[in-house]
């Protein structure tokens, strides 16, 4: 598959950068390692799932991620890489949201975790632009004819979230056991909550 093909070349590229920054004295191995041990290690969906839960319950704080996903996720203490914006879409009766990156793989890493393999394959990556309801059928997802579906491609510069439609039901949970009901694939758009 292409997408294994595209991981190949860009591992090839990483260890090339590695070795250049090694070779010219400014960085050590071991010091690469634990950079990207350490932004990994913050990685995770749970961070996207306490940020929807805070929305699910504080209105004032859905507006902000609404409108400035970047800052209001910084406001629990999540940030991204520097330069990139993030921008959070809501799935309501009449519209599902879904992100993908047509590019590569972009992605907010920071509040979704390391993506899922489906997520950077080329059949991802080009079927649910084309056909995002038979890619939603094989997620297990069925939605209504009347429900628009719409794809959010992300970029180097933008990235993507979903803020999925909060389950009926759960009027007496609080923040963390709402928390708990927020998937990687509910932020992604690929599964309903």
């Amino acid at each position: 598959m292409s997408g294994d093909h595209d991981d190949a070349v860009i591992s090839r590229q990483v260890r090339l950068l590695e070795t250049l920054l090694e070779q010219k004295g400014i960085v050590g191995g071991d010091t690469v390692d634990e950079v990207i041990d350490g932004f990994l290690s913050g990685a995770s969906p749970l961070n996207g799932a306490k940020a929807v839960a805070r929305a699910w319950i504080d209105p004032e704080f859905k507006e902000r991620l609404l409108a400035d996903g970047t800052a209001a996720v910084t406001e629990l203490g999540f940030t991204g890489q520097a330069g990139q914006r993030l921008r959070v879409v809501e799935n309501t009766d009449a519209v599902h949201n879904m992100i993908v990156c047509t590019l590569c793989s972009c992605y907010p890493l920071r509040l979704l975790g390391p993506s899922p393999g489906w997520y950077k394959s080329e059949a991802y990556r080009s079927r649910v632009v084309r056909e995002p309801r038979a890619v939603l059928s094989e997620f297990g997802v069925t939605l209504p004819d009347a429900v628009r579906v719409t794809v959010w491609d992300s970029s180097s510069d933008t990235r993507y979230m979903v803020l999925p439609r909060r389950p009926a039901g759960t009027g007496s949970l609080g923040e963390p056991e709402l928390a708990t009901l927020v998937t990687r694939n509910g932020l992604i758009g690929t599964a309903a909550v």
